[in-house]
């Protein structure tokens, strides 16, 4: 690819004329465009050829001493047994309904981290102070910069964005307050974000589910229905857990069979049922771009959510307005467990990573400092939702992404794919059916076009914080129904 793109630059002048209107290469005028682009950002195929060769060593070793670690890290959960439990299974308890033992295993959990700080502060100096040197290298002014191109937006974009979360924090902190008060608390700790309320007394089979999907997703449109019916009949979702099985849930487009495959967990909750229809919405981007060139079907990671949202926004509002009275609160309080998640937690991340970067620069940052630095930023977006006597220092350790190279900032992605899946559902609640059409046109470009234009097509403008704020208010009018 580093050689495409040179040899590219050096015909770049004729781009514009191969590509125009009528001219065979017309479809990949953008594909060749962003390539153009992409060449000003690369070394020489020396360079970057040596920098390939050093990251096995470099950037990727501090990433595989990381997942080494947080893999196998563990502490005594019970002393007069000896039980340990590692990381991964403390982090698991935070869900539970007894808030003594998700306390324990918080304090446990952070323990563990203490033991491992000084390894993981070295492997996020090396990552970090590794996509300095690189990108400064690869002429971008800071690996923001670098991560704003390669999702296909604009520094304008990524600022409305931000600008629009941080204006409903207040909102998520009446909440954040509603939730402390149903559970009895005058403040939720860190400990209490993922604590059940309400009751779900209703156990999903897996039948049961796919008619709820089928149902759902027909109130949007057809082709989606027949969809999903056709990926059921054709057993493309390995739904059961297993012994060995890996846990979570994933898409995977196979582009020669022009098909997709599921993997996720079922177990009888609403959240398996969302998260089957979820990896369908992942399916059914994947069958709209079937018939796309391979250079058309790429997509950056904030596009890569839109249909996953969608379609999970379309299950989740169905059920909420079906459930009765006692589990209706249950589902509402997982979705705004959720979107909290995805914009709260995820502006805290954004903000410790601008911030480890800025200082990274210049210097390496010690233990003390990236817990300092990572409280700072839980304490500016989460304000007085949480006590601050219980936040969590250590999650700059937990979150994989940090520690990968290629992945700065992989975070704002992920509440623009939410944001911008709600912003399209809210669309379609004032629309109705006539918008799939229009939302099908719009999964159909995001191998060849940015987000700018696509949305643009669409006839919304996502450099102004209006788009963002109505994908919000999707969310708000559930939490007033929470706080209510």
């Amino acid at each position: 690819l580093v050689a495409f793109r040179t040899s590219l630059a050096a015909i770049g002048t004729l781009i514009p004329d191969i590509t125009a209107g009528g001219k065979p290469l017309e479809k990949y005028g953008f594909f060749l465009r962003e390539q153009l682009m992409l060449a000003e950002h690369q070394m020489t195929e020396r360079e970057e050829g040596l920098a390939s060769e050093l990251s096995r060593s470099g950037g990727d070793a501090w990433s595989r001493l990381h997942s080494t670690l947080s893999s196998t890290l563990s502490e005594v959960w019970d002393d007069s047994t000896g039980e340990t439990k590692t990381v991964v299974r403390l982090r698991a308890l935070a869900f539970d309904e007894s808030r003594e033992v998700r306390r324990k295993a918080y304090e446990k959990e952070l323990a563990a981290w203490k033991k491992a700080e000084i390894p993981l502060s070295f492997a996020l100096n090396g990552v970090k102070g590794f996509a300095v040197a690189l990108d400064r290298r690869r002429n971008y002014a800071d690996s923001l910069e670098r991560a704003v191109t390669l999702s296909r937006i604009t520094g304008k974009t990524l600022d409305a964005l931000i600008g629009a979360m941080e204006r409903s924090l207040p909102s998520f902190r009446r909440y954040l307050h509603a939730k402390a008060s149903r559970l009895g608390l005058d403040r939720l700790a860190f400990y209490d974000l993922f604590a059940p309320v309400g009751s779900a007394s209703k156990t999903w089979t897996f039948p049961e589910a796919k008619s709820f999907i089928r149902d759902q997703f027909a109130g949007f449109s057809d082709e989606l229905s027949e969809f999903a019916v056709s990926a059921f009949e054709s057993e493309w979702i390995d739904s059961r857990p297993r012994e060995g099985k890996v846990g979570g849930a994933y898409c995977t487009y196979f582009p020669i069979a022009k098909e997709s495959r599921i993997l996720c967990n079922f177990d009888g909750s609403f959240n398996a049922v969302s998260t089957v229809a979820h990896e369908l919405g992942h399916a059914y981007h994947g069958m709209v771009l079937r018939d796309h060139d391979n250079a058309l079907r790429s997509y950056p990671m904030p596009l890569a959510e839109t249909a996953s949202i969608f379609c999970e926004s379309i299950v989740y509002n169905g059920a909420i307005e079906a459930a009765p009275e006692n589990e209706r609160l249950h589902i509402i309080e997982a979705l705004l467990q959720d979107s909290t998640q995805v914009i709260v937690d995820i502006l805290s991340r954004f903000y410790f990573e601008k911030t480890v970067f800025e200082r990274r620069a210049d210097n390496e940052l010690t233990p003390e400092e990236l817990c300092a630095v990572m409280t700072d930023a839980q304490e500016r977006t989460y304000g007085d939702g949480l006590d601050v006597g219980f936040l969590h220092p250590y999650m700059w350790a937990v979150k994989g992404h940090y520690y990968n190279q290629d992945l700065s900032f992989y975070n704002f992605p992920y509440a623009f794919g939410q944001l911008f899946g709600l912003g399209l559902y809210g669309l379609f609640l004032r629309e109705g059916r006539p918008f799939a059409a229009k939302y099908r046109e719009i999964l159909a470009s995001t191998g060849s076009a940015g987000a700018n234009e696509i949305t643009a097509a669409a006839g919304f403008d996502i450099e102004e914080s209006g788009f963002w704020e109505g994908a919000l208010g999707v969310i708000e009018r559930r939490i007033d129904e929470f706080c209510g």
